[in-house]
């Protein structure tokens, strides 16, 4: 027996039992391995079905371009739907996101543009604007939205939640999935809550997104919403397809729990799986464990696991980069201030909102600095200038050299404290600036800038010693 087309491979993915992590719970605790769909992701059922309703509805005719703003797995869904029904697609992400996520989206036929990821929703460069502005631009396309769309859920109601109803023979008493367009652990729990009453769904949020305080305090809080590395889960916006009713709970989970579970299931379960399924199956232990005293041996408990490893080799499978983002121990007492007190000087040069940008370009250039804090008159500091900050003006605005610093200028550096570890630093540095002001602890209000560089050569010191001892 063979399939017409790849399609006819997604969906029927196996429940695998947690053994080692599980071992002292009384329940069994199952991972749903989402990762053996064509696409390597669970976004495969939605990019099919959202294609399918798109074309039922006329939305879109032959030849056209399917348009998307994905954090990856949603864009290689859609992208081995579009190639098996002849559409063109182009993707917008954020650059938070895995190169090997791009790769893959590029190495299926489709266009890839980058946006920032620490801004607005709204802002005309987020990728969520950017896809919106393409498909008004774009003849005979569609900007599919899989955060409102909802064939989204509708796919997970058709397929995830009916297969996990026979899989488990009608047992299963909990469902525990991540959410970012809520569309996986609403749809699925639609139509499990509609075989059993008994069912209790808990959802697993990222610290930094906006959904653990809006279901348990109504309140969309954007002084919870910050930047976090774990990708393809959690929102700074409420999706239609979450739909808070049907969830019973929700935990979160940081960083460091999250990267480091995602290991450990490769490693001790033998699941080569990504980085959101490690950060559900961290909230789920934590529930489980909190609620042991109420599961008992019957109780079976599904924890959903979107996606492959093989997205996220550069990160969380690279021991560098979780070491320099304090997600594996490193060794080392170094501090920002002791890298600063290590360099051959610590004076800060900078500029005035007044300058103008040439002279700010002959600072740099005299001096072999690479960014400039701006401070004001009153020395409060008002915002950053970069050499590639520059050099993109200066390409849109060859004659901008007489400007004010103020009308081309930056985000203020981050401010960080000279107590703060290395291996803390480097969640700063990925900022567009790529460098830090490190405050002196002796003298607050007196910085030193702390580079990318500064870094590297610290690290490259601390590793030395280590090897020689």
């Amino acid at each position: 027996m063979w399939h017409d087309s790849v399609l006819g491979t997604i969906g029927n993915t196996p429940l695998v039992r947690i053994n080692d992590l599980a071992a002292d719970l009384p329940c069994t605790v199952l991972g749903k391995v989402e990762f053996f769909n064509p696409g390597g992701s669970v976004k495969d059922r939605i990019g099919l079905q959202m294609i399918e309703d798109a074309e039922a509805r006329g939305a879109i005719e032959p030849g056209g371009t399917i348009i998307e703003g994905t954090s990856g797995n949603t864009g290689a869904g859609l992208a081995i739907a579009a190639i098996a029904k002849g559409y063109r697609c182009i993707f917008t992400t954020t650059d938070k996101q895995s190169k090997e996520k791009v790769d893959v989206l590029r190495g299926l036929g489709a266009e890839v543009l980058i946006c920032p990821t620490n801004v607005e929703p709204d802002d005309p460069r987020s990728y969520y604007s950017v896809a919106r502005r393409l498909a008004d631009e774009i003849p005979n396309s569609i900007y599919l939205n899989q955060y409102d769309n909802p064939a989204n859920a509708e796919a997970h109601y058709q397929t995830t939640g009916p297969e996990l109803w026979e899989q488990t023979e009608g047992r299963i008493t909990h469902y525990i999935a991540g959410a970012g367009t809520g569309g996986t652990i609403s749809g699925t729990s639609k139509y499990l809550k509609e075989k059993t009453s008994d069912l209790t769904v808990v959802g697993v949020d990222p610290y930094g997104s906006a959904f653990y305080t809006y279901f348990h305090e109504g309140v969309f809080d954007e002084d919870e919403i910050y930047p976090y590395f774990t990708e393809g889960v959690g929102e700074d916006i409420l999706p239609e397809n979450m739909d808070f009713d049907i969830v019973d709970d929700f935990v979160r989970v940081d960083d460091k729990a999250a990267m480091q579970m995602t290991r450990r299931l490769a490693r001790e379960e033998g699941l080569f799986i990504g980085q959101s399924c490690g950060m559900a199956m961290a909230g789920a232990l934590d529930w489980l464990n909190a609620h042991r005293d109420a599961l008992t041996e019957d109780d079976v408990v599904v924890v959903l696991l979107p996606d492959s490893g093989f997205r996220y080799l550069s990160k969380t499978y690279n021991d560098e980069w979780m070491t320099n983002h304090g997600f594996l121990e490193r060794s080392s007492d170094v501090t920002a201030g002791a890298v600063v007190e290590a360099r051959d000087t610590s004076d800060v040069i900078t500029a005035s909102p007044d300058d103008t940008l040439g002279a700010v370009i002959d600072t740099m250039t005299h001096n072999g600095i690479s960014q400039m804090p701006v401070v004001d008159a009153d020395s409060n500091i008002v915002g950053s200038l970069t050499e590639t900050r520059i050099l993109n003006h200066l390409l849109n605005h060859p004659s901008a050299r007489d400007e004010a610093v103020r009308g081309v200028m930056g985000d203020p550096l981050p401010v960080v404290p000279a107590s703060l570890h290395l291996e803390h630093l480097s969640a700063y540095l990925d900022q567009d600036a790529g460098a830090v002001l490190v405050e002196d602890q002796q003298t607050p209000g007196t910085y030193s800038v702390l580079t990318k560089s500064d870094l590297i050569r610290a690290l490259a010191r601390q590793n030395g010693k280590n090897a020689g001892q």
